[in-house]
């Protein structure tokens, strides 16, 4: 994986996780939608990275 798509997902998942953490004091609802997307937004990180390590092995 390229520096600027691991830049990409690390940024994404900070800011979700400072909105969350910020949504925490006004909605508990939106607060775990928030984390959950963080946790789908990590997990498609690890999903495109071994995509493209397995394509380069090809």
């Amino acid at each position: 994986m390229g520096k600027g798509l691991s830049l990409w997902f690390a940024c994404s998942s900070i800011l979700l996780l400072t909105a969350g953490s910020i949504a925490i004091s006004y909605n508990v609802w939106l607060a775990l939608l928030l984390g959950l997307l963080c946790v789908l937004n990590i997990g498609w990180g690890f999903i495109v990275k071994a995509r493209l390590r397995r394509r380069l092995e090809q």
